[in-house]
């Protein structure tokens, strides 16, 4: 038997039990967008090369880097933010390209956290 405890906060629930402590975070931006709102977010993203994919509820952009290294920096930055948003993207990386989808499996779709994700993604290729 495993007893478990509650504690509901603004932005996320904390779920504790015997066996640890355990943290899982339930947000307003892990809910599919719907077409208005899908339409507006997406307007911005689709001005720095991110496309929607034709064939999933996804979007999907390619960054091209200097060199390997530059690359694989910038896709540390990401994943350390990946992270912290427990948002990760899927991603492709030969030498000095990546090529990189977000969808929010959770919702079966996009959500918020893929449009908060590829601005940062976004921020983070100016880097580089």
């Amino acid at each position: 038997n495993i007893n478990l405890k509650f504690q509901l906060h603004e932005h996320s629930c904390a779920l504790s039990s015997q066996l640890g402590n355990v943290t899982v975070y339930f947000s307003s931006d892990a809910h599919w967008l719907s077409p208005a709102d899908r339409d507006q977010l997406l307007m911005e993203l689709r001005a720095t090369g991110w496309v929607e994919m034709e064939n999933r509820n996804a979007i999907f952009k390619e960054l091209h880097f200097k060199t390997f290294n530059q690359a694989f920096g910038f896709m540390s930055r990401v994943a350390l933010q990946a992270e912290k948003m427990n948002h990760h993207p899927e991603w492709f990386n030969v030498y000095n390209k990546v090529q990189i989808t977000l969808t929010t499996h959770d919702c079966g779709g996009l959500s918020k956290r893929d449009i908060k994700m590829a601005k940062f993604i976004d921020k983070i290729a100016l880097c580089f």
